[in-house]
């Protein structure tokens, strides 16, 4: 990396000697925890140590799909490959990988690998970094859904947009018309847990704000999911705005979203 830039073995150096005596203790501890019910058994396992850099690369050629657990093992992610070692666009999941950079990454993650890993370890990884992609994945599916009910319901077009307020960006997830002056703004917003609940009422109100700094006409509103039915009325006053013309709740079903969007959209 350029000089004062760091790479994903800086930001591992920062808190290898940390990680390192945690990871002692927390072995310790889940010894002492579970001293009944540990037992000794074979497993097989992948002996990296034993490994060249060729061989890594070899492997990841032939079988991609180990890819990400051999990643995730090592703290790295597609961000850092791409960062460091300038490879685009890479699937971690289902990669299709070139020879030539099996080799560059081989290369790079060689010197991150235990010397060992069991390999229902690794499989095991791979699932959690695969279960949370998924999930990640839904939860985007829900502001795709309610923005196609905004589309159907408005006879409108609806779509992400960009506004300029000076020299910030700031981006609506749901905007009317698809182009020139912005008539109608919508923020949705999923807010999952009630310590959030300050830092995204703020986050929409200065959205609102600037909109209407830059087309003082326009109607701003918000769709926001939040699980905790009894503390609505909490995020409502924290929204109440004269920048902010309508606010509704949807959860995530069809019926919801739809009953959020019909009562949204006259207020708008």
């Amino acid at each position: 990396m350029p000089d004062g830039y760091e790479s994903q073995k800086d930001y591992i150096n920062w808190v290898k000697a940390d990680a390192d005596a945690r990871q002692e203790n927390v072995d310790q501890a889940l010894r002492e925890a579970f001293a009944s019910f540990i037992r000794r058994c074979e497993v097989d396992m992948v002996v990296f140590s034993d490994m060249t850099a060729v061989d890594l690369a070899n492997a990841i050629a032939a079988k991609p799909l180990v890819l990400k657990a051999l990643l995730a093992s090592c703290n790295v992610a597609a961000r850092a490959i791409e960062r460091d070692l300038d490879i685009r666009n890479l699937d971690t999941y289902m990669p299709n990988i070139e020879k030539d950079h099996a080799l560059v990454i081989a290369g790079y993650l060689k010197p991150f690998l235990p010397p060992y890993l069991e390999l229902p370890v690794l499989s095991r990884i791979d699932r959690i970094c695969y279960v949370d992609k998924e999930i990640r994945k839904g939860k985007g599916g829900w502001e795709r859904k309610v923005l196609a009910s905004l589309n159907q319901a408005s006879g409108k077009t609806f779509r992400k947009r960009r506004f300029a307020v000076g020299k910030e960006f700031f981006e609506l997830d749901a905007a009317t018309p698809g182009m020139g002056p912005i008539t109608i703004g919508i923020d949705i917003k999923r807010i999952e847990a009630r310590r959030d609940i300050h830092k995204r009422c703020d986050e929409i109100v200065n959205k609102a704000t600037k909109l209407k700094e830059v087309f003082p006409r326009a109607k701003f509103g918000a769709v926001i999911y939040y699980p905790f039915v009894s503390d609505h009325a909490n995020i409502l006053s924290r929204l109440r705005s004269s920048d902010i013309d309508g606010v509704v709740f949807a959860s995530h079903t069809e019926d919801s979203i739809e009953n959020a969007v019909r009562l949204l959209l006259p207020t708008l």
